[in-house]
């Protein structure tokens, strides 16, 4: 276990904040009680140049007979603090986290300086000594006051509490056995005054308080939503945590989500209770085995876009321009989104940043691709599910996995959770907005947006990703602009008769004498068999024995590719393939079909006869 594990838990469990009070011993803080404000910890970390690692150790003050309770090789006397309530944690792989979270909160509750009654005294029957909240009267009143009986159910609950060991665990089972026995009961007794308690269970409640609560929950219950303290709130969140009020755990789920619903998104509710309902929602679906769907509409909404978004980067050719860009946004930083590339073009902008992390992601740096180098690999930890909530686990966790989304998931053994995800800690925010940064400076400058940024000599190892996806766009931009012909070649012919026909109505009769002169006379017999005219066996002809065709095509006004076309629709059925190409407005026959060409016309080829 590490020092820093054992700040965090006081931070979540009892908002307690680490302490540096010494500027010239920066390796020297402490932990102070949450009420008190008195020393409960002090923390040393300390460089060892002769093992070169730090070391790390805890002045803790958890009482006297901790040292004797717990027999462990990382336990001694303080080394800086003095008296038999201190006792030294040494912090390595060694130190067992439950021991020292539960000397923590043993040291928490020695601070809080619980009160006790003593009495003296007694006139009560034995049947009836037991201690009334009772209001002074003020010298020379009238006043009596007025005795609160205890309602047989509260008596009954409380004579269920194990007096003895005050650790959290064993206060957890108090309060589950309490609120099972408790789960159906109603009061009429509204709720007044405050209330405050770090874990609070039934026990911390005065009788008047508990018959508040009671009522309070009987409202709750109906739909109707009542302000009340917060720490008496978190009574019924840690019922519901511990399946009290709720059939199945998909209910009590339902009912987690409609207290947050009802009393948080009211305004009723402390702000700060919803980092924790979150947190446990998550926790008790996983438990339960809930399904992946509703434990993520229970999660914190923050984690869940998170893991979407790493999801994406992760395998971004498979997730759309809009999708990518989304994710980018996420987690780079808001500046993207409001870049002028995505302002006037969105579709455009947001393809070119899609297209530029495709291209770099491609790549490969010393063993590691760029989502590896910004937000690393997937680390396995602990897990303490339900760790800073009064719950009680009634039955051993059997030996299982839980895959809450691609980029999170949970696995059991032998009792111990451990959970599998990317960590925030291991993110390098400032390589992923380096990156962003460039691409939105390049993009700026060809799109001609405007408002050009300047450039991070840093991070020029992005530019030629992104310039590649630049010269992309301008080939496909440049492609588009051409111009497309689409010929339908069912109209070929229909096509070639109307020529023809306009060609002979603008043709004088001298011009059509001297076509006729330059003709020779066609073979019917040869030609009579094939859909071809006469005109178009003189083209071919001509190709067969190699001459230019381009005098018959112009003195009959045709086009070079529409008669190659045309002729190679006419002979389609007689070979299957084309046989006359046109490049550059000039026919060329296909070598592949001369022969057969010579045959279907008996005419000659390379100038033989």
């Amino acid at each position: 276990m590490q020092l820093a594990e054992l700040v965090a838990y006081a931070r979540e469990k009892y908002q307690i904040e680490e302490q540096h009070k010494w500027a010239d011993f920066p390796g020297f803080s402490v932990l102070c009680h949450p009420r008190t404000g008195k020393w409960i910890a002090l923390l040393m970390r300390q460089w060892d140049t002769e093992r070169g690692e730090e070391i790390e150790r805890c002045d803790l003050k958890c009482g006297s007979g901790s040292l004797l309770r717990f027999q462990r090789p990382y336990l001694s006397p303080p080394i800086r603090m003095r008296g038999n309530k201190w006792l030294d944690i040494a912090f390595d792989n060694s130190t067992e986290r439950d021991v020292v979270l539960e000397l923590f909160d043993q040291a928490i509750a020695e601070g809080t300086g619980h009160g006790c009654t003593i009495v003296l005294g007694s006139a009560l029957p034995g049947g009836e000594e037991r201690y009334r909240e009772t209001a002074l009267p003020f010298a020379g009143s009238s006043y009596k006051a007025e005795k609160e009986e205890l309602p047989d159910r509260l008596r009954e609950m409380r004579r269920l509490y194990e007096y003895g060991r005050e650790s959290p665990s064993a206060r957890a089972r108090n309060f589950y056995r309490q609120a099972v026995f408790m789960q159906d009961y109603e009061d009429d007794l509204p709720w007044t005054g405050d209330f405050v308690c770090y874990f609070p269970t039934y026990h911390d409640l005065t009788t008047r308080q508990l018959r508040g609560y009671f009522t309070w929950r009987a409202r709750l219950r109906r739909g109707d939503f009542q302000p009340i303290a917060s720490s008496a709130a978190y009574l019924y969140v840690y019922e519901l945590l511990n399946g009290v009020g709720a059939a199945s755990p998909e209910e009590g789920l339902q009912k987690l989500l409609e207290f947050e619903k009802g009393y948080l998104d009211s305004g009723i509710g402390d702000g700060r209770m919803r980092s924790n309902l979150r947190r446990w929602m998550l926790e008790f679906a996983v438990l339960r085995d809930l399904s992946p769907e509703l434990a993520r509409q229970a999660a914190d909404k923050e984690m869940i876009e998170r893991d979407a978004a790493l999801t994406v980067l992760r395998s971004p050719e498979n997730h759309s321009d809009a999708e990518v860009f989304t994710a980018l946004c996420r987690l780079g930083g808001k500046k993207t989104e409001s870049s002028p590339v995505t302002a006037n073009q969105a579709e455009k902008g947001e393809a070119l940043f899609a297209q530029s992390w495709r291209k770099a992601s491609a790549y490969i740096w010393e063993g590691k691709d760029l989502f590896a180098l910004c937000f690393g690999e997937k680390k396995t930890r602990q897990w303490y599910p339900l760790s800073n909530a009064v719950y009680y686990e009634q039955t051993r966790q059997p030996d299982r996995s839980y895959s809450l989304d691609d980029c999170r998931s949970y696995r059991c053994r032998n009792g111990i959770w451990q959970v599998e995800a990317y960590e925030k800690l291991s993110f390098d925010k400032g390589r992923l907005q380096g990156f962003l940064h460039e691409t939105d400076a390049r993009l700026r400058r060809y799109l001609k947006t405007g408002r050009y940024l300047r450039e991070d000599p840093a991070d020029e190892w992005a530019i030629p990703y992104i310039d590649a996806v630049i010269e992309e766009d301008k080939k496909a931009a440049l492609e588009a602009a051409r111009p497309k012909i689409t010929i339908d070649l069912s109209d070929l012919e229909q096509i070639r008769r109307d020529a023809a026909t306009t060609r002979e109505s603008l043709l004088t009769e001298d011009e059509i004498e001297e076509i006729a002169e330059a003709a020779p006379p066609a073979d019917e017999s040869e030609t009579s068999d094939l859909p071809l005219d006469p005109v178009q066996v003189q083209i071919l002809h001509a190709l067969l024995e190699e001459r230019d065709a381009a005098e018959i095509l112009k003195a009959h006004h045709l086009m070079p590719s529409m008669t190659a076309d045309a002729i190679n629709e006419a002979l389609f059925d007689e070979i299957g393939d084309t046989v006359l190409l046109c490049e550059e407005e000039q026919l060329l026959l296909v070598d592949d079909y001369i022969e057969e060409l010579e045959q279907i016309l008996g005419g000659t080829s390379n100038g033989g006869t």
